[in-house]
């Protein structure tokens, strides 16, 4: 007798639970419908059956001196990218500059005629870095223009191009600072894409990031036309509160927390406020090695409203595979490449 009056009471229960989590399930996905529907564009993004982006890594490496004038032209007028990718540092006065290393010296004529395999020994044994190496943090900006960072250059065939050249500014051989590469392109390519890595750290990372507030203080229109990245957490969080309006690439901790949400399964839950992740197709977490060239990464990116591209990829047939598996942009040295491989597809 007592085991049948429970029996209704435990049914009930069982129907209410089921209506709650009904209710709930519907209230989330209703939810994340209204998230989709007013969420801004993200212009990182290509549409489904689009080809993907093409991003100059440094300008294009391969093909010019990396992070110069040259090179960004190059990029944009003779091969037609979408993106320019480009690093910066802080200078001693305060402009931010296009170059991938801290110290000058391995791209450019700093110590005259110095062969480029001397530069090397000197600046990479420890006791000579601060003796050898010219760091960009040490000098004014009139300083760097002095030098030819087409110097060391070579062409894909080993031809060192540039190493006599007499005007350096002419050729597009100057280091160029970031409002110099926006005003370069500002009228006649207004829909070019940027990518603008900040490379310093610590108090010269939180120096840079109130330049580059600056920067977009005189190109306002940017703002939504360039991705800004780190790789180090405490410059992302300097970043949100200096630059709360820039969209960003996500930096170390918010990638692999990224990351390792999708690989468990649970990438709904997690919540970030990037718009692009920059990845390499094998992805270092700390904890495993995770492959990341697959469509069901990218789909649960774009579920998130965060484009993914691919770094650096200078090789056929990974080209190949990325597009063929929707990635939003490919990261490249090789724009002569790139280009044959997206005829392929035409």
């Amino acid at each position: 007798m007592t085991n049948q009056r429970k029996k209704p009471k435990v049914l009930k229960f069982l129907k209410i639970t089921a209506a709650t989590l009904a209710c709930t399930f519907t209230a989330l996905i209703s939810f994340m419908v209204v998230v989709q529907a007013t969420r801004p564009k993200n212009p990182f993004i290509v549409e489904k059956g689009e080809r993907p982006l093409v991003a100059a890594h440094r300008g294009g490496s391969l093909e010019n001196p990396e992070n110069t004038m040259r090179a960004f032209r190059d990029a944009v007028y003779k091969y037609n990218v979408d993106i320019i990718e480009t690093d910066v540092y802080i200078t001693k006065d305060g402009h931010l500059v296009c170059t991938h290393d801290p110290y000058i010296d391995e791209k450019c004529n700093v110590n005259g005629n110095m062969p480029l395999k001397e530069v090397h020994r000197r600046c990479s044994k420890s006791e000579n870095k601060e003796l050898y190496r010219h760091y960009v943090a040490d000098m004014t900006l009139a300083q760097l223009k002095k030098y030819n960072f087409g110097y060391f250059f070579r062409d894909k065939s080993g031809k060192r191009l540039y190493e006599n050249v007499n005007d350096i500014e002419a050729e597009g051989l100057q280091i160029i600072t970031l409002d110099q590469l926006f005003a370069e392109f500002r009228e006649s390519h207004p829909n070019l894409l940027f990518s603008v890595e900040l490379k310093n750290g610590g108090e010269q990372g939180k120096r840079a990031c109130a330049a580059l507030k600056e920067v977009f203080e005189k190109f306002p229109e940017y703002k939504n036309r360039v991705l800004v990245s780190t790789f180090q957490d405490a410059i992302e969080a300097e970043l949100r509160f200096t630059c709360p309006e820039l969209m960003r690439s996500a930096a170390t901790a918010s990638a692999r927390n990224f990351v390792l949400s999708k690989d468990f399964g649970i990438d709904f839950l997690y919540e970030g406020d990037f718009t692009c992740l920059q990845v390499p197709i094998f992805y270092d977490t700390g904890v495993a090695m995770i492959q990341l060239d697959n469509k069901e990464f990218i789909d649960k990116a774009h579920r998130n409203n965060v484009a993914v591209q691919y770094w650096t990829i200078n090789k056929p047939e990974e080209m190949r595979k990325l597009i063929e598996i929707g990635c939003d942009c490919i990261i490249t040295d090789d724009l002569e490449l790139i280009n044959q491989i997206l005829k392929e597809y035409e």
